[in-house]
């Protein structure tokens, strides 16, 4: 069994497990007691540009590896993870402060990333022929790497959050510079690096950075070897992220925030409407940027729902994350905390009405409900990354859909209605990456599309469409027969 804490609790930097050279040290505590689980030391800008061009000089070696030799090293990635279950479990409920069916379910979805790859990683193998319109010429279309990757993932779910973009890009023959939220630099960071050292993947292939960015300020995004920055969290760095690459022609795959809406139709099945939401709601204590941030009831099912809803939302266990009872853990610092109550309190003052009045313990947030609040609210139209949630009335299920579309966000929803084929239909208007019918917004599998819309990003994650985002197309024409040129 692999201890996290020890030997790895450093940056993996040219096939090397190295301290950063800042002179900087920084503890990751756990969120729930602030006790110490590792202290790392901080990487230098130039610890990074040097992984920039150690990236970009094994590139080319990498991207003309065969597939077969691709496919061996990431299954012995996911074997790796697998085999050392216990471990990272132990190490992901301490750092991210996720509950033990959380941090389950999210080394779960990471090993499944890592094997979606095998069915994909021939594409850059791939050529295709198109019909020519000269005579004599036969036209080929090529799909090769992009290059080199930046790969930047949030505190939530750091794992599955940083794999879904490293396994698709070196699968796909892309080298990799990650940087994983120093808060869970095992989790998002350390234990990946160690999975791929374990399977023999090349040096320089992959490369994690433990740092800040005070300290390496934009360089991720600059560095001239990058041909793509891949990111997952918030819209207004999403924004950021966007600018400068534009600027720099460089390409993005952003998976952003969400204000997503679970709507209960007029003729739903409230118990089981409450049962999804719950678990929508509060999975991670609401961090997780597909939780359910509005819930949008019909009239004539809104105090029924309500009712139901602050009931069960009151008697969620919380506490101590390592406690396998426990629902609702530590959110992830006390700045979320502060962030959070801050929220509540304008609801408050802006005169939404308060239906469970939640409370603090360090970084523990209990649950706060508000009821009756207008879509324009500034707590219905906030991502509250938290276990806040706003319960919104709506005239008529067409009321509902037009409230659900009245937002910035487009991420992902859910509609829950005793008519299947008038839940379909009504998805179909929902302007956002995904929703889903009787079922609650928190879904993802490595074989769907998985992205949003408007302000919540941009690009598809998922096999096949995360191919497109991580290779790019080459035209090679081949004029067999001479061609008459008209001067």
């Amino acid at each position: 069994m692999e201890d996290f804490t020890g030997e790895y609790n450093k940056n993996y930097i040219d096939g090397q497990w190295i301290n950063g050279d800042t002179g900087t040290g920084h503890d990751i505590v756990n969120p729930y007691d602030g006790s110490v689980i590792t202290t790392v030391q901080l990487a230098s800008l130039q610890q990074l540009k040097n992984a920039y061009k150690i990236a970009e000089d094994q590139q080319k070696d990498w991207a003309h590896s065969s597939v077969e030799k691709r496919k061996e090293i990431l299954r012995k990635a996911a074997e790796f993870l697998e085999s050392n279950r216990e471990e990272i479990i132990r190490i992901a409920n301490l750092e991210t402060g996720g509950t033990l069916l959380k941090v389950e379910l999210e080394l779960n979805l990471t090993i499944d990333v890592l094997k979606e790859t095998f069915d994909y990683m021939d594409a850059v193998d791939e050529v295709k022929e198109v019909h020519a319109t000269i005579d004599g010429k036969r036209n080929k279309i090529y799909r090769q790497p992009l290059g080199v990757i930046s790969s930047i993932s949030p505190f939530n779910f750091p794992m599955n959050l940083s794999m879904r973009s490293i396994a698709p890009a070196i699968a796909l023959g892309n080298t990799v510079v990650h940087k994983a939220d120093l808060q869970v630099g095992l989790t998002g960071g350390s234990i990946i690096a160690r999975a791929f050292d374990h399977a023999g993947l090349p040096r320089g292939v992959f490369q994690s950075i433990l740092t800040t960015p005070d300290e390496i300020g934009d360089e991720m995004l600059e560095n001239p070897v990058v041909q793509l920055v891949a990111f997952t969290g918030s819209t207004g760095f999403g924004k950021h992220i966007g600018e400068i690459a534009g600027k720099n022609l460089k390409r993005v795959a952003l998976e952003l925030g969400g204000n997503n809406p679970f709507i209960v139709l007029q003729d739903a099945d409230v118990e089981k409407a409450v049962d999804a939401a719950i678990f929508g709601k509060f999975m991670h204590q609401g961090q997780i940027c597909m939780c359910i941030n509005r819930i949008i009831a019909h009239k004539d099912v809104y105090d029924r729902f309500t009712e139901k809803f602050v009931e069960r939302a009151s008697q969620l266990p919380y506490g101590d994350q390592t406690d396998p009872d426990t629902v609702i853990g530590p959110l992830i610092n006390s700045q979320q905390v502060e962030k959070a109550l801050e929220a509540v309190e304008k609801a408050e003052k802006d005169g939404a009405k308060v239906a469970l009045k939640g409370d603090r313990e360090g970084n523990i947030l209990t649950p706060h409900v508000f009821v009756d609040v207008k879509n324009t609210d500034d707590i219905a139209q906030t991502e509250l990354f938290s276990p806040v949630v706003s319960i919104i009335k709506a005239e008529s299920d067409d009321n509902a859909i037009e409230l659900a579309n009245d937002t910035i966000y487009g991420l992902t929803s859910a509609i829950f209605t005793s008519d299947l084929e008038k839940g379909e239909a009504y998805g179909l208007k929902i302007d956002s990456g995904m929703t889903h019918v009787n079922d609650q917004t928190v879904n993802d599998a490595a074989n769907v599309p998985f992205g949003g819309n408007k302000q919540s990003g941009l690009g598809r994650f998922g096999n096949p469409w995360v191919i497109d985002e991580f290779t790019k197309l080459k035209w090679i024409s081949v004029q067999e027969k001479y061609r008459e040129f008209p001067f």
